[in-house]
């Protein structure tokens, strides 16, 4: 999963602390990024089996959500003090995607 791979690399990247003793902020993108796609798919079926068009919407509105932070760790991936920048074309190509088939997705139901 590329997450984890992103999510490892940057792990080891930032895990260093400063020359004051403090972490880094950005370790917890790591986190962050295997969160927020990890959490796509459960969201997707949920909104598959819901037959409720109300609770269909809420699970949509949440998909929505999580492509959105996932695309915020991507400005944070590229601000932050990391070679785990070298991913970052090929998470945004890959979000890029799924917001392409999350539209027409969302079309059909």
């Amino acid at each position: 999963m590329l997450s984890r791979s992103i999510s490892t690399y940057i792990n080891y990247d930032l895990s260093y602390l400063n020359a004051d003793g403090s972490e880094d902020p950005n370790i917890y993108l790591s986190g962050d990024i295997i969160q927020q796609s990890t959490n796509l798919a459960p969201e997707i079926i949920n909104a598959e089996r819901e037959r409720a068009s109300e609770k269909k919407y809420k699970h949509l509105e949440s998909l929505d959500r999580l492509t959105h932070r996932l695309y915020n760790s991507c400005k944070r991936l590229e601000r932050s003090n990391s070679n785990g920048r070298d991913y970052l074309p090929i998470l945004r190509s890959e979000l890029r995607k799924f917001r392409k088939l999350q539209r027409r997705w969302v079309m059909t139901l």
